[in-house]
């Protein structure tokens, strides 16, 4: 019994000591993160002349708090499986820039720390910018930058013809434009991944179509959305079938009649072909008066890994505030607007020739459904515009099989 029991107190001893040591070890660690002033920053600004513009805020970020923040620059084409990667590993940054639809899928996860949401003043953000914000109430990503896409118009083609007021008239000038002399009526995406959608979308939400309802539940094949896809194909039968990229191109060398884009086409007009007459408008209504664009958006998240979250809160307060924001968009013309709305009217915009027409579609614009599976979605929404561009299926068709495909992910 006495050998026993010493057996026994021995174990507690050992016990009792490995205890604190591990309670030290990890009150070590705390202490030591707590009074780290350094912090990793990963984005997705990785032009030299986007980090021209980035770096010097941060620099000012630096200096204001008395820290050092890493910067690490990722790539659209591979940035977020190196953020899925660092994730799994434990080497997530501490601060992140993550899409507009890509956020459901990280706060979903449990990968994101919970922001204090009495921390930050989410009234000032455009409203449209707010439930990516958020997973199940809680607040993980807060809106940094916005942008929308616009018509694009060539004056000399247009000629003496009045602007078009909606979706049929714009479907029957397209026509008169296009001929078989390299010149074409409407610029039509085609295939074309994480693109395509954009355009697909504007063209349902202008009709007064959803993609899900209320509980979340498909409705990619309601009578709207099939009317949508019509219009979009019978406008592509106008013109031409090609990519983002390509039909920005196409349209700055004057050889598109229209053709829905964002700013950065602006700045390549301006460098490749000054001289051309175009102009930018709303997007057309299917007759209920009210075009509404896709909305993209960039925030910035917290990682759960991270060992100082209250320097990685100011960062974020600090890139998101307005004056900052607008500072950087300023520079970079595909960064669009701040996220802070107050900051829309700004006296810049009125001097940048149609830029105030973005910030007008701005306020009928809107982001794609905040779901985890997001991504999927977009494709099966692509793969059925495809299908009805390449004349496989009808519109009615092959959005009734995207519609099965849909109930069949989200069951």
């Amino acid at each position: 019994m006495n050998l026993f029991f010493a057996r026994t107190m021995i174990k507690y001893i050992l016990f009792a000591i490995s205890a604190l040591i591990l309670f030290k070890s990890c009150n070590s660690n705390k202490e030591e993160a707590a009074g780290s002033t350094t912090i990793k920053f990963w984005h997705f600004w990785s032009e030299p002349y986007q980090k021209k513009a980035l770096l010097p805020l941060i620099e000012e970020f630096e200096k204001a708090n008395a820290c050092s923040v890493e910067v690490t620059e990722l790539s659209w084409g591979d940035g977020k499986t190196k953020l899925l990667a660092a994730f799994n590993s434990g080497t997530a940054p501490d601060v992140l820039e993550l899409g507009s639809d890509w956020v459901a899928q990280f706060s979903s996860s449990g990968v994101l720390f919970n922001i204090d949401s009495s921390s930050v003043d989410m009234n000032k953000y455009i409203d449209f910018s707010h439930k990516p914000s958020y997973w199940r109430n809680k607040l993980f990503a807060v809106p940094w930058l916005v942008d929308t896409r616009a018509l694009f118009y060539n004056k000399g083609l247009l000629g003496d013809n009045p602007m078009p007021g909606n979706i049929e008239e714009l479907l029957r000038l397209s026509g008169e434009i296009n001929d078989s002399a390299g010149i074409y009526g409407f610029g039509a995406n085609g295939s074309d991944r994480h693109r395509l959608y954009k355009k697909i979308v504007t063209f349902f939400w202008s009709n007064g179509g959803k993609i899900l309802d209320a509980k979340g539940k498909p409705v990619v094949n309601s009578p709207q959305n099939i009317n949508a896809l019509e219009q979009y194909v019978a406008l592509a039968r106008t013109g031409i079938i090609e990519t983002q990229r390509q039909l920005d191109a196409i349209f700055a060398r004057g050889k598109v009649g229209f053709w829905i884009s964002g700013g950065w086409l602006l700045e390549k007009i301006k460098n490749e072909n000054p001289g051309l007459n175009f102009g930018v408008a709303l997007i057309p209504d299917f007759g209920n008066g009210r075009g509404i664009s896709f909305a993209g958006g960039e925030y910035l998240a917290i990682s759960k890994q991270s060992g100082n979250k209250k320097l990685a809160v100011k960062l974020i307060k600090y890139l998101t505030d307005g004056a900052i924001a607008i500072r950087f968009c300023k520079q970079i013309i595909e960064a669009g607007f701040p996220a802070d709305k107050n900051y829309f009217n700004d006296p810049y915009y009125k001097t940048q020739k149609f830029r105030e027409v973005f910030s007008r579609q701005l306020q009928s614009a809107r982001m794609t459904p905040v779901h985890p599976k997001w991504l999927d979605i977009e494709a099966i929404i692509e793969n059925a515009a495809v299908e009805a561009l390449l004349g496989d299926k009808s519109p009615n068709d092959a959005l009734d099989d995207a519609q099965k495909k849909l109930e069949r992910l989200l069951r």
